[in-house]
């Protein structure tokens, strides 16, 4: 019998259908041990010697498969093509070695679809373990862990609030904080364009100034309404003849088949998915044998793809869709290694596969990797100069049309951002030199120049393989640490540094400059990649990033909390304290200025619960604010005061600045009534103020009970609200905005994840019906981590496990194994016993006694702690 091993059981069954009778295919559901998460799993001391756990809950799944291995002739390792795949089958191998249950016949084997013809062909061609690519697994898997372990507990004490660090994750965070610092010091600029609508031949068109008064006009030379509204007379009394066309064909290529990030980009751009649902539907299709390896950061496609590829463009369009020779290409990313082909369908007559979320992206893989091979679009864009009488003033109108589409007619790449700025191309009338277009209007347009964008999931990725920062396998998993921790938030598909994750960013340039540096960080995935190649050994590299990175975490971990915050109170000083608009001190303390103190100045202090801004006046003055307000922001106390009164009552609202952030205030009888002022407000004045105070909002009754729908802010932000049923809505705005039909719909959504209290997230994934209870299976993520529920019986998954990559068969296991334990046994039930001790007539237990006895003594405690208050 010849044993194999693959990750996952879905994976395992596709395969054993592919195998004859003599092959058991077997899964370790993902990785089967790892390093203990304590001290002392590497040990740098005894040359990074490092201890390695079998999972708790693999104890029993890997006794099947060591069982299986003591009666199997062969072992054939066939976990995925690449790094993290060659740990799985190593691991596998030297546990089943420590068991003594290693079959004499060990192979390897890879393959990069799981078809029939690759599976069998793999099996023809084995090899040994790549001790290579488990070198570079462990160097990263060490580094991963001493950075992390070495570094937290130096957070822990020195910056409070902070929760980790990791060698990627930390690059990434300072990618999203630096852009959020671009913004902030972002001043705008004020220009102005005068577009003349022009007609010609009864087809409208917009000609734009570019030259005025003889001068070529930049974007930002007409600055002020005065000069745009000269210039703009100038083109209403001036008669402009054409004086030039240009015709010039352009050739646009297709773009070549997606790698795992520009998967994730255009994923994220035409679909709107998150990077990991990306890799958690691309990873189902697949284990499906839909599409290959979906890690990979080749951009070239295998022989027999590209000649299947060409033969499917000539039978759904024609030759002129073909190219004469077939299309290669080769990749500008750093750091890549191209060592799969990219990602592509499995077979170009499957025109879709999957259902929902996995067929879109599974259309956009196939209509990437087909356009890839099909011939150019041929475009032709004109260009139209007209001047006036006088050649001093200048309009040029630009136009575009498709002469032939090529690859168009299947796929168009998208874009990130688009600049507002950019011509109108649209098809220009027939026009010849001595033509005077019919001028119907002239508009002048007041512009400012814009900061340049937040992050998205797909400008963040493409920015980190720019840098050569991470490998895009790891993308995900990075990006939904920094929203797990709480470092950043997404609004509006854009990411928002977090105070959290500011205050971290400018802890470790400040501290540990060289482990941020782009450079350092891009440096170390090059010599890692060297350690793959086997050029380098592992243990030399460990070893020089310890003889730097120890003795710098020892230093900063002798420092005093205050020297820490002293140290980034003066490096943060630009952001907390920017300069004022009344002249004056950036660090005085409004507080103090109205109760006529001296001497009051704001610094940057630590707390239990994070970093915060005082003054140094306390305990004199109690006057404090959250770290992330700084003037600049417009939630500067210096705002604070009486902002109006209510158009109804004629009540004062007041804005304050409390410790959990700005808030405003108002008089309702004998209590106040107070609200918060919302982080998406830009512009926060007297009606947003009414508005927030007089929430909850009634939005109407409800169809099936009749009672209040009521709209508010909440603990946990904006949504809707019904019998304890909250349905979330996307922004403060939407509270005084949504009506009925979408209020019981979200609801109803709610409702409908089980939602009581505060409306559960979508299900991460659906696993058709178990078969005992009939119940829809659903991977849900939890408070305390994921679960699969069949609606009835909610099983933990293991944390080992991926709750993407859970199959049908695992999840069955999981809720049939919860089943059979019972119901779990309520805490609170153990109390009961002790009411029914006035039975006397059973011997006296002393235990029954002593639980009494410290209940007596705890009243007389309170006594003296009531006079230490």
């Amino acid at each position: 019998m010849q044993l194999v091993i693959v990750e996952s059981p879905a994976k395992a069954k596709t395969i054993e259908s592919y195998l004859g009778k003599d092959f058991k295919v077997l899964a370790s559901y993902g990785h089967v041990r790892d390093l203990p998460p304590k001290d002392g799993s590497v040990r740098p001391d005894e040359d990074f010697a490092m201890d390695w756990e079998l999972y708790r809950d693999k104890q029993k799944r890997f006794k099947e498969i060591s069982d299986a291995a003591k009666n199997a002739d062969r072992l054939v390792l066939a976990t995925d093509p690449d790094r993290e795949g060659e740990a799985i089958s190593w691991h596998v191998q030297e546990l089943l070695k420590k068991r003594k249950a290693l079959p004499s016949k060990v192979d390897r084997v890879t393959f990069n679809a799981i078809t029939k013809k690759a599976v069998t062909e793999a099996m023809g061609k084995p090899r040994e373990l790549d001790t290579d690519l488990i070198d570079a697994y462990l160097a990263r898997r060490a580094l991963d862990y001493l950075f992390g372990f070495t570094l937290s507990p130096v957070l822990w004490r020195k910056l409070p609030g902070a929760k980790s660090a990791g060698r990627v994750q930390s690059v990434a965070l300072r990618l999203v904080c630096e852009r959020e610092h671009e913004i902030e010091i972002f001043r705008p600029d004020e220009y102005w364009s005068v577009l003349a609508k022009m007609e010609q031949d009864g087809t409208a068109f917009d000609a734009r100034l570019v030259k005025f008064e003889g001068k070529k006009l930049d974007k930002l030379t007409l600055g002020n309404e005065g000069s745009a509204m000269a210039a703009k007379t100038a083109v209403e009394q001036g008669r402009f003849t054409v004086e030039d066309i240009e015709t010039k064909p352009l050739k646009r290529n297709p773009s070549p088949p997606f790698t795992t990030s520009t998967l994730q980009q255009e994923a994220a751009r035409k679909l709107g998915f998150s990077a990991s649902h990306t890799m958690r539907c691309a990873q189902s299709l697949y284990e499906a044998g839909a599409i290959t390896y979906m890690r990979t950061d080749g951009v070239q496609m295998d022989m027999s793809a590209i000649m299947a590829a060409r033969d499917a463009i000539a039978e759904r369009f024609s030759e002129d869709y073909r190219p004469e020779k077939p299309r290669f290409y080769s990749t500008k990313a750093k750091n890549a290694q191209e060592a799969h082909e990219a990602i592509r369908p499995t077979s170009f007559l499957k025109k879709s596969a999957g259902s929902g979320d996995e067929a879109k992206l599974y259309d956009l893989i196939f209509k990437r990797a087909m356009a890839s091979q099909m011939s150019a679009a041929q475009l032709e864009r004109t260009t139209v100069t007209m001047r006036d009488a006088t050649g001093q003033h200048e309009l040029r109108a630009t136009g575009q049309v498709v002469k032939f589409p090529g690859f168009f007619a299947v796929y168009q790449e998208g874009f990130d951002d688009k600049s507002d700025d950019d011509d109108q191309e649209g098809l220009l009338p027939a026009m010849r030199k001595g033509d005077t277009p019919a001028k119907t209007a002239v508009e002048a347009n007041q512009h400012f120049t814009q900061p340049p964008p937040r992050f998205s999931e797909a400008s963040l990725v493409k920015r980190l393989e720019e840098l050569g920062i991470g490998r895009p396998s790891t993308y995900a998993s990075t990006i939904q640490t920094l929203r797990d921790r709480n470092y950043v938030r997404m609004e509006k598909n854009r990411f928002f540094a977090e105070e959290s994750g500011r205050l971290l960013t400018a802890f470790l340039e400040r501290f540990f400059p060289q482990y941020v540096a782009y450079d350092f960080t891009a440096g170390l995935e090059d010599e890692l990649d060297i350690v793959s190649d086997g050029r380098e050994e592992y243990k030399k590299l460990l070893a020089k990033f310890w003889a730097d990175f120890k003795p710098k975490a020892d230093e900063v971990m002798e420092k005093m909390p205050s020297e820490v915050t002293e140290v980034l109170d003066s490096y943060l000083a630009d952001f907390l304290f920017p300069p004022r608009e009344d002249g004056k001190d950036p660090r005085y303390c409004p507080l103090c200025d109205q109760e006529g103190r001296e001497g009051g100045e704001l610094h940057l202090r630590g707390g239990r619960f994070g970093a915060f801004v005082a003054c140094n006046n306390y305990p004199e003055c109690k006057y404090t604010r959250r770290f992330a307000q700084p003037g600049a922001d417009g939630s500067d106390p210096a705002e604070d005061g009486l902002m109006g009164v209510h158009p109804e009552t004629g009540a004062e609202i007041h804005r304050k600045s409390g410790r959990f952030g700005p808030y405003v205030e108002m008089e309702d009888g004998e209590e106040k009534k107070r609200a918060s002022i919302p982080k998406d407000v830009d512009d926060f004045d007297l009606e947003w103020a009414v508005k927030m105070l007089g929430l909850p909002r009634i939005v109407g009754q409800h169809p099936e009970s009749g009672e209040d729908i009521e709209a508010g802010a909440w603990r946990y932000g904006p949504a809707v609200r019904h019998k304890g049923t909250y349905g979330k809505l996307q922004n403060t705005a939407e509270i005084f905005e949504i009506g009925m039909n979408r209020a019981v719909d979200l609801l109803a959504q709610s409702a409908n994840r089980k939602g009581g209290g505060r409306g559960k997230a979508e299900p991460i994934k659906t696993l058709g019906e178990h078969p005992t209870s009939g119940g829809e299976m659903k991977v849900m993520p939890g408070r305390y981590g994921p679960y699969v529920t069949d609606g009835t019986t909610n099983a933990t998954i293991p944390k080992d496990v991926k709750p993407e990559d859970l199959e049908q068969a695992q999840a069955i296991e999981l809720i049939d194994a919860r089943t059979a334990k019972g119901p779990p046994k309520k805490k609170g039930r153990k109390k009961a016993p002790s009411k029914k001790t006035p039975k006397k007539k059973a011997a006296p237990k002393k235990a029954a006694a002593t639980k009494k006895s410290p209940a007596k003594k705890k009243a007389p405690a309170k006594k003296p702690a009531a006079k230490a208050d």
